[in-house]
């Protein structure tokens, strides 16, 4: 995979990453300004699971920069 793939590939995940950022930012609000436990958890939960399906891209743009397949994701 030559080097301008990989950085577009990079690059696509970013509005993932600014999502993910966004919902981490909106539950620290949310516990700043004592918002219901129940809405802080549902916030805290949005945000943990965009920045893990963040993690995950940036894993596959990486096995398939390397030649690498990694199975489906469930």
């Amino acid at each position: 995979m030559d080097k301008r793939t990989f950085i577009g590939m990079v690059e696509a995940g970013e509005p993932l990453i600014q999502e993910a950022i966004d919902a981490m930012r909106r539950y620290h609000e949310a516990q700043d300004y004592g918002a219901p436990s129940e809405e802080v958890e549902r916030l805290r939960l949005l945000a943990e699971s965009l920045f893990q399906a963040v993690s995950d891209y940036h894993l596959r743009v990486v096995a398939k920069a390397r030649g690498r397949e990694l199975p489906p994701l469930h």
